[in-house]
């Protein structure tokens, strides 16, 4: 296909080698110039302001400088911002990456079709901002009210890592989808798999264990009944005794799920709802 238009240009940044390779593969069959790679967040400042790319594919999370440092140095100094995708194994982090301007998130291991999607999704932002340069993130001037905001939230972001956002990441077949928290019914893992169920929807986290999954929940609303299951208090439609003087849980998902409450909860649940 002939294009008048240049190519994008880009700048991959993780700690991990066969990562910078997979994805560099991946871009290589898309038409996207790698221009550099680097292994850390100071590599990356330097390199930014060396080849002044359009896109940065960014991991968050590296010795050193991470992805929102170096993000922060570039706007305090007011370099020109390209265009930021972070990429992530973890799904908080990903959630996080919208809250500061990324333009969009990869998770770990990439996956073709959302990469294409990122490089459409950076091309579209970049015609966008040819087009009204003076006001755009990454440009003094008329950006500097919406940088120091962004400085502001950075920061906030820095000091409290565990933040709740409000969202967490559900898989759903081949999309990955933002759900508020509040929806969410119940947590399961099971061999090492997480799901998650709303009334709605029943989605996998990327989360490897439940207690990586509760750093991002609200403590106030969430709770670990069970050792395999973290619920929604405000979900919970009965409770239902059992054997033993323990109990179960039925939950208002659509298939009205019950959830055992362990032995060592039990004096928790009589807390919760005064039994």
């Amino acid at each position: 296909m002939h294009t008048s238009a240049p190519p994008i240009t880009a700048l991959i940044v993780d700690d991990e080698q066969l990562a910078r390779e997979e994805l560099k593969y991946l871009l290589d069959t898309t038409g996207v110039e790698v221009v550099a790679q680097g292994a850390n967040g100071i590599e990356a400042v330097e390199l930014i302001r060396e080849y002044q790319p359009d896109v940065v594919f960014l991991d968050v999370q590296m010795p050193g400088l991470d992805g929102f440092a170096v993000l922060k140095q570039l706007i305090e100094h007011r370099d020109r911002l390209p265009q930021i995708i972070f990429a992530t194994a973890f799904d908080q982090y990903a959630v996080r990456a919208f809250d500061v301007n990324a333009i969009d998130y990869l998770l770990k291991p990439f996956d073709k079709a959302r990469v294409l999607q990122a490089i459409e999704r950076a091309r579209l932002r970049l015609q966008e901002t040819s087009q009204t340069e003076g006001e755009s993130l990454g440009v003094g001037g008329g950006g500097d009210i919406k940088l120091d905001a962004l400085i502001r939230l950075i920061e906030q972001q820095q000091q409290n890592p565990r933040t709740h956002s409000g969202k967490i990441v559900l898989q759903a077949q081949s999309r990955l989808l933002l759900i508020d928290q509040k929806d969410m019914c119940f947590a399961s893992i099971d061999e090492g798999i997480i799901s998650v169920a709303t009334q709605t929807i029943d989605g996998q986290s990327k989360c490897r264990t439940l207690e990586e999954l509760l750093d991002l929940l609200d403590p106030s609303i969430f709770w670990r009944a069970h050792r395999s299951y973290v619920v929604n208090i405000n979900h919970i439609k009965e409770v239902v005794p059992w054997f033993k003087s323990s109990y179960q849980l039925r939950m208002n998902d659509k298939k009205q799920t019950e959830i055992p409450v362990s032995r060592a909860q039990t004096k928790r649940l009589r807390e919760l709802f005064k039994l």
